[in-house]
């Protein structure tokens, strides 16, 4: 008798030094991070399904698309809604598609997948992933090349839930170095923006998250002299992890889980975005992909010991 397929395809272990990371082939994401026995990444069972988004890839959009509907190259095109309670298309079309492993070393991966056309979306993707652990920590780095005849819209995103050790998020200290917060709707759709200073939201100095309920898109963000803006959260323990991204990751979105009770309050998801909620309809930060055209997009989590 056969063994039974995991809920989430082929285990791709990547190994160097204390790190351990396992990639996965249902949609080519990350299900586990860990540095010297302790997880970085809140992941999932390698016999269990993944919940809650939990470190999947989200493209060619990430977060949400009112209706599903959005004007382009002069066409309207409707999407399955994928999150039917609030009438949304939500983070993409791969998450729970097969990706290949197309090159292996003992410390690295690229898996692949060729997005074709579909209702909702007649354009033909080329990704790639890139994951690669350093003395620095994991590297993640998608490519995305037109491979169709027409020009297609296109934003890129992941979604992990981090954690530092601790058994909610509360006594987290938090830095995330954003001038401005979107606001949303009931159906988590932006409504606009607004500054930081002076709301709860403002997590430019180091705080606790206490009892701060988070689901927003963080932008304006400030960068170091290399390019990069750099999230961090540590423990009491001393404990840390800075989640960084390179500059065409122009939001990050920073989510509690409160709604959801596989991961409420226990883990953080800080999930890099090259475009806000809604771009497909708001065209805000919305990347045109001409045919042949490649995007390439990098971001990161770096481990501090306690």
């Amino acid at each position: 008798m056969t063994e039974p397929v995991a809920p989430s395809g082929e285990q791709i272990e990547l190994s160097l030094g204390a790190q351990r990371a396992v990639v996965v082939e249902v949609g080519g994401g990350l299900r586990a991070y860990s540095v010297d026995g302790r997880d970085v990444l809140d992941g999932y069972a390698v016999d269990a399904m993944c919940t809650s988004g939990r470190g999947q890839v989200l493209l060619p959009w990430p977060n949400r698309l009112e209706d599903g509907a959005y004007e382009f190259g002069g066409r309207h095109h409707q999407l399955a809604l994928t999150e039917p309670t609030n009438g949304n298309a939500i983070h993409g079309l791969v998450r729970w598609n097969a990706w290949r492993a197309t090159e292996r070393e003992p410390h690295r991966v690229v898996m692949e997948h060729t997005l074709h056309p579909q209702p909702g979306y007649p354009f033909t993707l080329a990704l790639a992933i890139e994951y690669a652990l350093s003395d620095d920590g994991l590297r993640v780095t998608t490519t995305a090349r037109n491979a169709g005849r027409d020009a297609c819209p296109y934003g890129s995103g992941m979604h992990p839930y981090l954690t530092v050790g601790t058994e909610n998020v509360d006594p987290i200290v938090l830095r995330v170095p954003a001038h401005s917060v979107l606001r949303s709707n009931e159906r988590s759709l932006p409504t606009g923006s607004m500054p930081v200073a002076g709301t709860e939201y403002d997590f430019r100095e180091r705080r606790a998250i206490g009892a701060t309920v988070l689901d927003n898109a963080f932008t304006d963000l400030e960068r170091g002299e290399d390019g990069l803006a750099r999230v961090e959260l540590r423990a009491p323990d001393g404990a840390g992890l800075t989640l960084w991204v390179d500059g065409t990751y122009t939001h990050v979105m920073v989510f509690s889980g409160d709604p959801l009770p596989d991961v409420a309050r226990r883990s953080l998801a800080v999930e890099p975005m090259t475009c806000p909620p809604n771009a497909f309809r708001s065209g805000d930060s919305l990347i045109r992909l001409e045919p042949g055209a490649t995007h390439t997009s990098s971001w990161g989590l770096a481990p501090h010991a306690a």
